[in-house]
C-alpha cells in the first residue's frame, strides 16, 4: 500500500521506485544507531573498558573461553550494565511502538502512549505502594494494575456513549481521568513522611533504571514483548484507520475491534514500561515522528522503525543518566531534555514547510 496517493502518471510510476531505496537506509540507519548504541552503553561508566577489552569480553561470552577482564569489570558489565541495557531496550521499544499506534489510531501527530490515563493510572499504583511502605515488586504490580485499570475505565466510559464520536469521547475521558489521577498523586505526595517517602516517590515518578535487577526484566519484557507482537503483525491494518470508519468498513476492517485491539496492547506495552522504569515521557510522542522522516508514513515499516528507535533512544538516554554528572540523573529528565527541544523543532520544521507551499 503506497505512502501517499498520486493523481499523475508519472508520480505513479516513479513513487514505488523511490519509497524502498528511502526505506532502505532508514532502516540501515536505524538499526546502526542501535548497535551503535549498545556497544557505547556497555562500554562507558565509572569503570570504562577499551574495544578491545569490550570485544574480547563478548567473544568470551559467546565462545565460553576465559575472560580477560577483571572480576570487578565482570561484575560490573554483566550484572549491572546489561540489566540496565535490556530494560532500557524493552521499554523504549514499547513506548515507541504504542506512541505509533496511538497516533495512526487517533490520526494525530500529537498523540502519546499517556493520552489515555495509563501512565497517571501506573503512577498512581506505584506512589500508593510506595505511600503504604511495600516492597518494589508490590509498586510494580501496583504500577502495572493501576494503569490497565485507568485505561478500563476509559474505555468503559467511551462505550457507555454511543451518540458522539468514539476517539474524541475516548481522549476526552483520558484527559479528565488523567487529572484526577493526577490529583490523587499530588495528594499522596503531601501526606507523605519527607523524609522517606516522598524523595522515593518523587524519583519513582522522574523515572529511572538504576535499581532494575535481570529478575524484573525477565517478568516484565515478556508483557512487553506479548503487547508489540500484535501491533508487529497487525500494522498493515493500521494504514486503514487513518481512512475514515465508513471507507475502512467497506474494505473489510473492523473498526471497532481493531481500535479496542490496538489499545489493549498499547496499554499493556506502557503499562509494563511504566512499571519497570517509571514514568519516562516524550519516547511515544517524539521517536515515531523521528522514524517518519527515516522510513515514511507507511505504518508497515513505521512500527518497526518505531521499535529499535524507541529501543535505542531510551539506552542512550540511560547511558548519558549515568555517565554525564557525578550523581545520576533521572531518566525522564533526559528523555524531556532531548524530546521536547526536538519536537519543537519538528513543529517549526513543519510550519515553515506548510507556509512555503
Amino acid at each position: 500500500m503506497p505512502d501517499s496517493e498520486s493523481t499523475g502518471s508519472s508520480q505513479k510510476k516513479s513513487a514505488p521506485k523511490c519509497a524502498p531505496v528511502s526505506a532502505r537506509w532508514g532502516w540501515l540507519l536505524a538499526l546502526g544507531l542501535l548497535l551503535a548504541v549498545l556497544l557505547w552503553a556497555l562500554a562507558v561508566g565509572q569503570f570504562a573498558l577499551s574495544p578491545q577489552q569490550l570485544g574480547q569480553a563478548l567473544w568470551a561470552a559467546l565462545t565460553g573461553a576465559p575472560s580477560p577482564l577483571p572480576p570487578h569489570a565482570e561484575t560490573v558489565l554483566w550484572n549491572i550494565r546489561l540489566p540496565r541495557i535490556a530494560a532500557g531496550m524493552v521499554v523504549g521499544a514499547a513506548l515507541a511502538a504504542a506512541g505509533a499506534a496511538y497516533q495512526g489510531m487517533f490520526r494525530n501527530p500529537l498523540v502519546s502512549p499517556d493520552i489515555l490515563g495509563v501512565s497517571a493510572g501506573a503512577g498512581l499504583g506505584a506512589v500508593l505502594g510506595i505511600f503504604m511502605g511495600w516492597s518494589m515488586v508490590m509498586v510494580q504490580l501496583l504500577a502495572f494494575g493501576g494503569g490497565l485499570a485507568a485505561v478500563a475505565v476509559v474505555v468503559a466510559v467511551a462505550a457507555s456513549v454511543r451518540r458522539h464520536d468514539p476517539v474524541l469521547v475516548l481522549v476526552l475521558a483520558g484527559i479528565a481521568l488523567g487529572a484526577l489521577l493526577g490529583a490523587g498523586i499530588a495528594l499522596i505526595k503531601t501526606l507523605a513522611d519527607p523524609n522517606t517517602q516522598l524523595p522515593s516517590i518523587t524519583f519513582w515518578l522522574m523515572g529511572g533504571l538504576s535499581a532494575v535487577t535481570l529478575q524484573e526484566v525477565r517478568v516484565t519484557a515478556p508483557l512487553m514483548l506479548a503487547a508489540l507482537v500484535p501491533l508487529v503483525l497487525l500494522r498493515w491494518r493500521i494504514n486503514l484507520l487513518g481512512l475514515p470508519d465508513e471507507e475502512a468498513l467497506a474494505l473489510g476492517v473492523q473498526v471497532g475491534r481493531l481500535r479496542l485491539l490496538l489499545v489493549a496492547c498499547a496499554t499493556l506495552g506502557t503499562a509494563a514500561a511504566v512499571s519497570l522504569a517509571g514514568i519516562v515521557g516524550w519516547v511515544g510522542l517524539v521517536v515515531p515522528h523521528v522514524a517518519r522522516l527515516l522510513v515514511g508514513p507507511n505504518f508497515v515499516r513505521l512500527l518497526p522503525a518505531s521499535v529499535l528507535l524507541g529501543a535505542g533512544f531510551v539506552v542512550a538516554a540511560d547511558t548519558l543518566a549515568r555517565t554525564a554528572a557525578r550523581i545520576e540523573l533521572p531518566l525522564g529528565i533526559l528523555t524531556a531534555l532531548v524530546g521536547a527541544p526536538f519536537f519543537l523543532y519538528l513543529l517549526a520544521r513543519t510550519g515553515r514547510r506548510e507556509g512555503g507551499e
